[in-house]
């Protein structure tokens, strides 16, 4: 659907992140021009897209700054995304918020901040570049979710809920635009060891690890194959679909 060029294009939300740098620097070796966003991890994004660009001059790597709880600032990323690139082929919503809380310690300002970015995000990431991926006919879209949006986790249940709806939103979505010739899956990571786990103790991460089948934590690289897989043509009759990653701990 990029007229601009031959090369795809994909946004990829938080990829500054563990798993979303694992996205980037996955599409990135696949020959996609890249639009990383990202907020508060603006450097280490900047600095992710110098790599990359210095690597393969023939590619775009560029850095969109942009506050999900401002739907404005969604809708004029995109628009600089598809000026310095095209359309959007492929978006990956996986900019997420999570912290370990009891429900009588979390506050209503903390559940709509869990929401606005795990949510709000989504939608509004997926509203903005659903217009041209309708026009032509063609298009991807990958939620990242959690499995503990499709089994609850204790002391994370604005995390839980936020990516429970998730899973709900990219099958309704999923239907709705499929007509459309679009494509709208989702990915619910298992234990991923990444910084957001960084909080947990040796012995926590050691009883994760016992407690998953195949006995020890995920990487974002893993991660990054599913979403791949997801936004590749190899699942061009795959929709509305929920692939979790979690070496068996959730079957």
């Amino acid at each position: 659907m990029n007229s601009l060029n031959l090369k795809k294009n994909v946004l990829v939300t938080g990829g500054a992140g563990g798993i979303g740098e694992a996205i980037v620097r996955k599409f990135h070796g696949a020959s996609f021009n890249v639009a990383v966003h990202c907020f508060r991890s603006d450097r280490k994004a900047e600095e992710l897209c110098r790599e990359l660009n210095a690597k393969n001059g023939s590619l775009i790597v560029k850095c969109y700054q942009a506050d999900f709880t401002a739907p404005e600032a969604v809708v004029k990323m995109v628009s600089a995304v598809e000026k310095d690139m095209g359309p959007i082929d492929v978006l990956v919503n996986n900019a997420g918020l999570g912290k370990q809380r009891l429900i009588t310690d979390t506050s209503y300002e903390d559940w709509r901040e869990t929401f606005a970015v795990n949510v709000d995000a989504a939608f509004l990431c997926s509203k903005a570049v659903l217009p041209a991926m309708i026009r032509e006919k063609a298009g991807k879209i990958v939620n990242v979710s959690s499995m503990w949006g499709i089994t609850g986790a204790s002391c994370e249940v604005d995390y839980s809920a936020s990516k429970a709806a998730l899973i709900g939103f990219t099958k309704a979505l999923a239907k709705e635009v499929g007509p459309s010739g679009i494509n709208v899956n989702c990915v619910a990571p298992g234990v991923i060891d990444t910084k957001m786990n960084a909080h947990l103790s040796e012995d926590d991460l050691k009883e994760l690890a016992y407690e998953t089948p195949l006995g020890r934590l995920g990487t974002p690289a893993e991660i990054a194959d599913a979403v791949y897989f997801l936004s590749s043509d190899e699942s061009s009759f795959i929709t509305g679909q929920v692939l979790s990653p979690n070496g068996g701990f959730v079957i």
